[in-house]
């Protein structure tokens, strides 16, 4: 899903791709080969043999030396993570058909649970951020946040960086440096012409992922990283898996639970990617538009609601004005040099996720109209420090969503749909599709085939689906299906008249006690159940940027 991208830059003008498979992939990758046999549920038979088979070997590891391989230690400097987080390596197969082939080495974080107060261990909570394309080495650094005490008492919490993501055998599809340069010019309506270079820019993103990627590129997919999650719950000793997902972690928390029903103990799934197969994943970032759309315009009401502070206008369509305003005049002359219209619309795309950053975009604006661009510059410039992660959450973003599905291949198709989509959604309708269309000109020829969630053999035990009813990232149609298709045992919390994406973790009381009485005693609040919205963000006035105190989050949901 798109909901990565929400926290990296705007350089998606500089995407770039290719046309056919190299010649160096392998054959069943490229295609020259008959199919495999497949398993019913996603993949093919000797994939799930090879992760069966890695999992049995780590859960014996585990059992005779108490860590399954995963030796914990100080945490590389590269990771910034304080003690008492420890990290490890942890070794999967490359391709899961050859167990005994080439391994890469996916990095671990942990913080032992503190069993404060007398609380019993009940194992590792297992944390994925989403993406694809986040890495999840911050999560055990909740355990110290104010409303985890209970969770971090009882659990073991462990982040890990998926295959691709960060020293997790990392991906890239082009030059960092490339990122990290702007303006970047975006029209609003794109031209025959701009969309001629973006089809071009497109194939030469995928040329680059395959060049640098080389055999490995057709590996990095949903089903890989749920069969890296099996391993690593064996390596952890669990016989069952507890686990958080966010966002595009849901979509891979609900294709282990289908892939492994047996060895699922509790799952919390909070903003959920619709699972449908057949909308994974055009169809799903084409839902995304009239979501964005729907919080753009919630963050222009804001604003409109708090014009005797920022003065943007007393409505959200004058709001929506002051900020063409703006546009207009960074297309002109790039604020600081750097913030062109697509740094500007990345920046407020940020709006459409996270409602805790309307004060200071609100602030940025009013403050550009008032002749000072230092506020807008500072929030929209592409961050040269930031480069080499934003190019790889992007690389692995697009190769886990190109690898797992079809896509169309014709552009038409692609100018057809967003088209109608951008006649009354074009905040983010164009760029949207130009980020995602690589995957037309994807030099993997056999693509996977999206798992039939809920189609597992047996009954799931209980889980607890979250949603925010005006999602945009992930609109609320998905929670629905997410809870229909895991069954009976599934429960769907909602944050009514809200929208931020990843609601888990601070922002809702309600929605918090219902995660936490989950996780500590596996009750479930029933089969539907409702949360008032969490209070909306105060205005911070541009004589008075000192903020109250905000509350403790998750780290990013992306």
């Amino acid at each position: 899903m798109r909901a990565r991208h929400a926290r990296h830059g705007a350089a998606v003008a500089a995407l770039s791709l290719a046309l056919c498979a190299p010649a160096h992939l392998p054959a069943h990758a490229a295609g020259a080969a008959g199919p495999a046999p497949r398993d019913p549920l996603g993949g093919t038979a000797a994939e799930a043999a090879g992760a069966a088979l890695a999992a049995q070997r780590a859960a014996a590891t585990a059992a005779a030396g108490g860590s399954g391989g995963l030796d914990f230690r100080g945490c590389p400097d590269a990771e910034r993570l304080p003690a008492p987080v420890r990290c490890a390596t942890l070794r999967v197969p490359l391709d899961y058909a050859r167990p005994d082939g080439p391994q890469i080495s996916l990095t671990v974080s942990r913080v032992p649970a503190t069993r404060a107060r007398g609380a019993v261990r009940q194992g590792a909570l297992v944390h994925n951020p989403g993406g694809p394309g986040a890495s999840g080495m911050q999560f055990p650094l909740v355990a110290g946040l104010a409303g985890w005490e209970r969770i971090a008492a009882a659990y073991d919490l462990v982040g890990y960086a998926p295959r691709g993501v960060g020293r997790s055998a990392p991906l890239s599809c082009q030059d960092p440096a490339a990122r990290a340069k702007g303006p970047t010019p975006e029209p609003a309506d794109p031209s025959p012409a701009d969309k001629r270079r973006r089809v071009e820019a497109a194939r030469a993103y995928a040329q680059g992922c395959a060049r640098r990627a080389g055999a490995a590129l057709p590996y990095y997919t949903t089903l890989n990283n749920a069969r890296d999650l099996h391993v690593l719950r064996a390596a952890l000793g669990e016989e069952k898996l507890t686990f958080l997902g966010s966002s595009y972690g849901t979509y891979l928390g609900a294709v282990y639970a289908t892939l492994h029903p047996g060895r699922v103990r509790r799952m919390v799934l909070d903003s959920a990617v619709d699972p449908d197969p057949r909308r994974v994943w055009y169809r799903n970032n084409l839902d995304q538009a009239p979501g964005f759309e729907r919080r753009w315009y919630d963050f222009r009401a804001w604003v409109a609601r708090h014009h005797g502070t920022y003065r943007l206008g007393a409505t959200p369509a004058a709001v929506q004005a002051s900020y063409e305003r703006v546009r207009d005049a960074v297309a002109r002359t790039p604020a600081g040099g750097t913030v062109g219209t697509g740094e500007l619309r990345a920046a407020y795309l940020q709006a459409a996720y996270y409602d805790d950053v309307w004060p200071d975009r609100a602030a940025a604006l009013a403050a550009f109209l008032r002749g000072d661009p230092a506020e807008l510059t500072a929030q929209a410039a592409p961050d040269p420090a930031a480069a080499a992660a934003a190019e790889n959450a992007t690389a692995v973003y697009t190769a886990v969503l190109c690898n797992d599905a079809s896509w169309p291949a014709d552009f038409a198709t692609w100018d057809r749909d967003n088209t109608e989509l951008a006649r009354t959604a074009p905040f983010e309708t164009w760029a949207n599709a130009f980020l995602n269309l690589p995957c037309a000109y994807w030099p993997v020829r056999e693509r996977q085939r999206p798992v039939a969630v809920g189609a597992q053999p047996e009954r799931l035990p209980r889980t607890l689906v979250v949603a925010a009813e005006r999602d945009g990232a992930t609109p609320y149609p998905g929670a629905l299906e997410l809870q229909r298709r895991l069954g009976a045992g599934s429960s769907l919390v909602t944050e009514t008249g809200s929208g931020s994406h990843g609601v888990v973790g601070g922002r809702n009381d309600c929605v918090d006690r219902h995660v936490e009485r989950y996780l500590l005693t596996g009750s479930t609040p029933g089969w539907r159940v409702r949360c008032a919205p969490h209070p909306e963000p105060a205005p911070v006035s541009l004589d008075d940027r000192a903020a109250g105190a905000r509350r403790a989050l998750l780290p990013p949901v992306v």
